[in-house]
């Protein structure tokens, strides 16, 4: 049958002389994997330009349960983003969530919620400016509801410490490694009190982001043997340095 959706482009990479393979996380399907043919010929007016790591796109698709590979009828731009392709902060946060959403969204079935929280959070960035560098920060953290392992923040005393391996803030230096420090801790925790529009009231300073960053990384391989390396990972925190 030939389906409508939006969706969020996840990856891509090129397949022969001018198709495009691309992985998308769509409205109706969830995690889908389009053949766009001829994507990258003049005549499909440079189709592959609109497959950059999480531009919002809408597409129909001959669309078959059975089939891993879809094939795409016809692409075209949801949103045009203004400021993320052109901005070095927003485009590399956006390489980099989505190269984990990549590796650790795998549901091919709707899930609506949480492709309506990934389309706003992301026009959200892109007309940000004060606190766009905490946007990584808490896109990560408030995806975990989705994904079904939120931490609980809630401090149990004057100070914690964020166990990963229990999902929550404990009261004492855990024994073993897996745990964020005690002030990176509490950054996490006024973080998870923010809404987007606050992020500018998260004074953070470089390496302590990185920190936040590395144990909320750290907090998703716990919960997915798929994550692995994430290339795009130092390149992040060398944009922020």
């Amino acid at each position: 049958m030939i389906a409508a959706t939006e969706g969020i482009v996840l990856h891509s990479v090129k397949y022969g002389e001018s198709s495009v393979i691309a992985t998308i996380f769509t409205k109706e399907f969830g995690r889908q994997s389009y053949m766009i043919n001829a994507a990258r010929s003049k005549k499909s007016k440079n189709k592959a330009g609109l497959l950059q790591p999480l531009f919002l796109v809408e597409l129909e698709a001959y669309q078959k349960q059975t089939r891993d590979l879809q094939r795409i009828r016809t692409l075209k731009s949801l949103t045009t983003y203004q400021d993320i392709p052109f901005d070095i902060v927003k485009s590399t946060q956006a390489i980099f969530l989505a190269e984990l959403l990549y590796k650790t969204i795998h549901e091919q079935e709707s899930y609506p919620e949480l492709f309506e929280f990934m389309k706003h959070a992301l026009l959200y960035l892109d007309l940000m400016d004060e606190g766009k560098a905490n946007f990584h920060l808490f896109f990560l953290f408030h995806l975990t509801e989705y994904l079904g392992f939120m931490p609980d923040t809630t401090l149990p005393g004057f100070e914690g410490w964020f166990d990963l391996q229990k999902g929550a803030v404990v009261p004492f230096e855990p024994s073993h490694p897996l745990f964020a420090t005690k002030e990176a801790t509490a950054h996490l925790v006024k973080l998870a009190l923010l809404k987007i529009n606050e992020l500018d009231q998260l004074k953070i300073k470089r390496r302590m982001r990185d920190s936040l960053l590395e144990s909320l990384v750290d907090y998703y391989r716990l919960h997915f043997d798929t994550l692995g390396e994430m290339k795009s990972l130092k390149v992040l925190q060398e944009v922020f340095s």
